[in-house]
């Protein structure tokens, strides 16, 4: 059966405005999800810039995005990896590679699945918009 057949008006407003939220949330989770996987990205180029580094090079440290100190690189073959909630681990180049590596293509998959999801409920509300204007077009409302 039609959904506009089978709602009220107010029934077919209050699944619109339900829908408009559930959409915005996701797409911001989407967002915030890419965001993390560019970050991780970026980690990743990092580590991967280590190999031939020498010991005791001068290298600058990043305290914020566009912050920097200056410092000496004491040990190339470790590097401090965030595992998240500001904790740090130490590990050596190849395992922290490999660490980035799976954070890029779990949080890659998640987008993927979140996609499907964001495009679903989309259809979903264009479904119900169309039902309410054809609902708005027969019972001649503004």
């Amino acid at each position: 059966m039609p959904l506009s057949k089978s709602l009220s008006a107010q029934q077919l407003s209050q699944v619109k405005k339900q829908l408009d939220d559930e959409v915005e949330h996701l797409t911001s989770s989407f967002a915030q999800l890419q965001a993390a996987q560019g970050k991780f990205r970026e980690c990743l180029r990092c580590v991967k810039s280590q190999s031939g580094v020498k010991e005791k090079k001068e290298i600058l440290v990043p305290l914020t995005n566009s912050l920097y100190v200056r410092g000496n690189l004491s040990n190339p073959d470790h590097v401090l990896v965030d595992i998240g909630t500001g904790f740090f681990i130490e590990k050596d180049v190849k395992s922290a590679t490999r660490f980035y590596e799976d954070k890029v293509k779990e949080l890659g998959g998640n987008i993927q699945d979140l996609e499907t999801i964001v495009q679903n409920k989309s259809n979903s509300l264009r479904m119900v918009e169309e039902g309410a204007d054809i609902l708005t077009e027969v019972l001649g409302l503004v």
